[in-house]
């Protein structure tokens, strides 16, 4: 059990280690790890709203960008219950995975910690969604670990 949970924390970093970001490592290529996630995400039912290539964008404008894509997704009408508690909390939905490589060629994927977002936005209303948040990240992230 023990070398399990030691397992577990080399894979995924803890939120209150990095101020509110949650980081997943990937056994696949950034290309390859959104395309899982995106697959998860619509077998999930969940909107998909799309990728942004910064990596393309950042190196057509003469910046030097690893790989790196920023997916975003979201359940409408799980997301907008944030926002009637604090509309501010708009700032965090939709939900946004971030796939890069680091110079090491290790893929990651990182999100913000929900619970980190409820604390920011001082939304105390809220936490059985929230619970419900984390459990799908958790779940869609899940998909981009090798067995």
């Amino acid at each position: 059990m023990i070398a399990g949970a030691a397992v577990l924390m080399t894979v995924v970093l803890p939120a209150a280690a990095s101020d509110g970001v949650v980081t997943v490592k990937s056994g696949y290529s950034v290309a390859e790890t959104v395309a899982r996630i995106k697959k998860d995400v619509l077998k999930k039912g969940i909107m998909f709203f799309g990728v942004i290539d910064q990596a393309k964008l950042g190196n057509k404008a003469g910046n030097d960008v690893r790989p790196s894509r920023l997916v975003v997704f979201g359940n409408p009408a799980l997301g907008t219950t944030f926002i009637t508690s604090n509309p501010e909390a708009g700032l965090d939905w939709p939900v946004r995975v971030l796939v890069y490589q680091t110079p090491d060629g290790q893929v990651y994927a990182a999100y913000s910690d929900f619970d980190w977002i409820a604390k920011r936005h001082g939304i105390t209303d809220r936490q059985a969604q929230f619970k419900m948040a984390t459990e799908v990240i958790q779940s869609v992230t899940s998909s981009i670990r090798k067995n």
